[in-house]
């Protein structure tokens, strides 16, 4: 995500760095190189202008020019006008003060309009009963697909009686269905159009009215470029639109969309869609969001990750093996899993604030096969040895080897590696020793031994 914008702004402040204090040339150079990236990312070219104004404004000031470090304050300028020009704080979902809360999702078809439906049901689940409906009636397969996933994630659904065709009367119906099975949330999967046009708005204006929705949320592919703020402007023109979801997020390397659709129109990006899976929706931040763009990491986001990933008898186990230095294979097992529930290795690591982290990322092929290995080889082992990996001596490691399909010298990194995250884990036992002591979280802890730092024991090749 925004791999290209990233890169940019770090070679951007990278040479900031180099020159102490700055000129008005300095910064008059650097404010080019701004504007080139943005446009470069695909950022609408009047919110271009308006945030390297703003930008030039405060950063000509005499307290950059008189800084002893000049750099870090416009690093910080920088990051401020992305965070105004994307929304100041979050914008939760509206909840009806009287039941049902109705949602009426609406975008382009392909966006990812009907897996997004599921993904909210799916997110608010946790403090609602909602019902998904299919209110798409002209893609083929298009009730099919809402009725599978939604059943996959475990959430009502309702759709149209055979041969009807009517979308409206369908939402209509939606509303006693919910009443007689306690649902006290609505969301309304609509159809979408390869284009908008005319009968699209109006088949929706009328929806709109049979149901008047708590929200109307629009469904934007963040790969469309400039084209998404075009989409965005028209179907908030037409049905007044109070929320934008921006997905595929993951796959987006310019960022264009989410920099310019909030500036453009005023509406609010409020949830990001950033992987296939029906968990992968989260609550849009700007302030976390301009922390990626410009290589800060998004180690709040990380540690939620984190967090979601161990359970309350894993953080409680960790904490004690810290607290008696005490750390084993079978400690070392449980982290792995755990980061592997995380995502793609490599997507973990850009959440980390590391200084030219996507750079170093990019010469860095990380092999996920190597982490698989890795747990094969330790539930190869027995309990004895997990619990005491000092015993495990030449005969061992070939029969661990050849117990899970590697070889002994991969069985001896692993073992280094353990050695590794052993020495680091007792450092963190001392810290979390006295009284509100350091505790992190057991994910966490190994991040850094399973990461290898790019040595051949690691996980890149």
């Amino acid at each position: 995500m925004f791999d290209s914008l990233k890169d940019r702004f770090e070679s951007i402040f990278d040479a900031l760095r180099g020159k102490g204090k700055l000129t008005e040339e300095d910064i008059t150079s650097a404010l080019r190189e701004v504007r080139r990236a943005l446009l470069e990312a695909d950022v609408n070219y009047k919110v271009v202008k308006d945030v390297v104004d703003a930008i030039k404004v405060r950063a000509t000031g005499r307290e950059v020019l008189d800084s002893v470090t000049p750099a870090q304050i416009i690093f910080t300028i920088v990051y401020e006008e992305l965070i105004k020009i994307m929304g100041d704080a979050p914008v939760p979902l509206v909840i009806s003060p009287k039941p049902p809360t109705i949602y009426m999702m609406v975008g382009l078809q392909g966006s990812g309009k009907t897996t997004t439906t599921v993904k909210i049901a799916k997110k608010m689940s946790k403090g609602h009963k909602p019902l998904v409906v299919a209110c798409d009636l002209r893609r083929p397969a298009a009730v099919d697909q809402l009725k599978v996933t939604a059943e996959k994630a475990g959430i009502a659904f309702f759709g149209p009686e055979a041969g009807e065709t009517d979308p409206v009367s369908v939402a209509s119906k939606s509303r006693k269905y919910a009443e007689d099975h306690l649902c006290d949330m609505i969301i309304l999967d609509t159809a979408g159009r390869l284009q908008m046009d005319d009968q699209l708005m109006q088949e929706l204006e009328s929806m709109k009215s049979a149901m008047p929705p708590t929200e109307i949320l629009l469904v934007v592919d963040s790969m469309t470029g400039q084209e998404a703020v075009n989409v965005a402007s028209i179907f908030h023109e037409r049905l007044a639109v109070t929320g934008v979801i921006l997905t595929k997020l993951d796959g987006d390397a310019r960022g264009g969309p989410s920099l310019a659709i909030r500036a453009a129109t005023g509406v609010p990006i409020k949830l990001a869609g950033c992987g296939e899976k029906t968990e992968d929706l989260e609550v849009f931040d700007a302030r976390r969001m301009a922390q990626r763009i410009i290589g800060m990491g998004d180690m709040e986001g990380l540690l939620e990750k984190v967090q979601s990933a161990t359970s309350d008898a894993d953080l409680t186990r960790m904490t004690e093996s810290l607290k008696k230095n005490r750390f084993t294979m079978e400690d070392m097992l449980m982290q792995l899993q755990q980061i592997q529930k995380l995502g793609p290795l490599e997507k973990v690591l850009e959440m980390l604030p590391t200084p030219g982290a996507s750079k170093a990322l990019k010469n860095a092929e990380i092999d996920p096969k190597r982490m698989k290995q890795t747990e094969a080889i330790i539930l190869s082992m027995t309990i004895k040895e997990r619990r005491n990996p000092d015993i495990i001596k030449g005969s061992r490691r070939r029969r661990i080897a050849e117990g899970s399909g590697t070889s002994v010298q991969m069985v001896n990194q692993v073992l280094a590696q353990y050695e590794q995250m052993k020495s680091m884990m007792k450092t963190f036992g001392k810290m979390s020793g006295g009284k509100g002591g350091f505790k992190m979280p057991p994910g966490m802890g190994g991040m850094g031994g399973f990461g290898g730092m790019g040595g051949k024991r690691g996980f890149f090749r």
